[in-house]
Formats: C-alpha cells, structure tokens, sequence
C-alpha cells in the first residue's frame, strides 16, 4: 500500500512536514536535511511520534518516502510501543526528581507554581497551565542540574563556560567544544542517582571530548551510578519525552 499525502493537512503545514496515510493510520512525517548525512534514515521522535526523515544533500524526499515505505512495519511498532503521553492538566501526575507530584490548579490564584506536600501547585488562568508548569520545571532543572555541575566541576579542576537548559529529544545533555553544557529541562522529572550521571557525563566532557578510557574513569570519579543511570534512560526516559 503506498502513503498518501493529505492534502488538507499539506497545506496547513510548512513544507518540512506534512501528514501522510499509512497501511497503519495517518502520521506525520518531518524531513531533515543534513549536509553531514551520507544515507537517508528515519526514526521516530518519541515526543510526539512524527516520522522524521533524515536527507543528504542530493537525496530527495522520493528516496526517504521509499525509505519509509519499505520500514512501515518498523515504523508502526515503534508508534505503538510509544508510552502513553501525558497532558499537562490540573490533577495530572509528573515526576520530579523521579518522585510522581500531582497538579494542582488555582486559577483564583497568583503567584506562579510551587511545589508543597508533594503536589505542584499552579495559578492563573486554565489556558496558561501548561506553559507554567513546563516554565517551573525549566527553573527547577536549571537549580539542580547547575548546582550539580558546579560540584563536580570544581572537585575536578574545571569551570564550564556556562549551563543552560534546553528542550531537546534526541541527548539529555551536551558539551560544546568552547565548554558550554546543555542540558534537557525533562531531566529533572528523572531520579537524582540518573542526574548524577548525566551532569558527571558532561562535566566529563570538559576534559575529554570524547568517550576513551580516561573519560569513563573520570565519569566514575564523579558518580557511582552510570550502569544503573543509563539502562534506567534506556527503559525509561521515552516517557519523560511524552510529557506536556
């Protein structure tokens, strides 16, 4: 069965996505074009399960569409083993340091978001509550996530050029080669012991651009979690990407 492009959907959208029918239900296809690529790929972002076909190039989108078709199998799993997203409403559940909180909205209310007794609590108008939820989970990791860095930075001789927080999908954190780091702001809905090792990772980083025998000893000076911390991403962060 070949894809069909949904034209009603076509032309609502930028010509770097469009909606397409396949075998398996409607979905949304991202082209990338990459001047590093050397072969089309595709994989599915997990935040919100768009098909993103990656391009060389000279390639053209009748080489990632063949790509896509021959892997709609591949494809349609991958959809489906998607975790359930989660909707940032009032009475909803995120995970803060890997510790569930419940959302409470008061829209009556000032004075932004907080958390107390293990609830967020959020105020100001319902249209607003999701932005102010992601804006205080934003805050929140940028607290944690500098303060750790800061730590293990200085046990290790070393002073990143700055820290900022971003929402990316595809690394939960990363390390320029001028010595910024980055960092997702949904890793704070993580675990601590999973922070530890990503923030020790990239602080690593700042000494050893790339990922040798001394760069893992220095990881495990700096954290005694990574075995734990990453098979616990492996399994587990997809659904911190389907929050919001």
């Amino acid at each position: 069965m070949r894809a069909v492009l949904s034209g009603t959907q076509r032309s609502a959208e930028s010509p770097d996505s469009e909606m397409v029918t396949l075998p398996s239900g409607a979905a949304r296809v991202q082209w990338r074009r990459n001047a590093r690529a050397r072969r089309v790929s595709l994989r599915i972002d997990p935040s919100d399960g768009a098909i993103v076909v990656t391009l060389p190039p000279r390639a053209s989108r009748r080489a990632g569409m063949a790509l896509l078709m021959g892997h709609v199998d591949w494809v349609a799993r991958r959809i489906a083993a998607l975790p359930a997203a989660v909707t940032l409403t009032d009475g909803a559940e995120v995970p803060i340091g890997g510790i569930p909180h419940r959302i409470r909205h008061h829209p009556e209310r000032r004075g932004g978001a907080w958390l107390e007794a293990g609830e967020l609590h959020v105020t100001g108008l319902p249209e607003f509550l999701p932005r102010r939820v992601v804006d205080f989970l934003r805050a929140e990791a940028g607290r944690r996530l500098s303060a750790m860095v800061r730590a293990k930075a200085a046990r290790s001789g070393l002073i990143p050029a700055r820290i900022t927080i971003k929402d990316t999908t595809s690394r939960w954190g990363s390390c320029a080669p001028d010595g910024a780091l980055a960092f997702s702001w949904r890793l704070v809905m993580a675990p601590d012991f999973v922070q530890d090792y990503v923030t020790a990772h990239e602080v690593a980083h700042l000494r050893h651009m790339n990922h040798g025998p001394a760069f893992w000893h220095l990881v495990s000076s700096l954290t005694a979690h990574t075995p734990r911390a990453m098979a616990w991403l492996h399994h587990e962060g997809p659904r911190l990407l389907r929050v919001g």
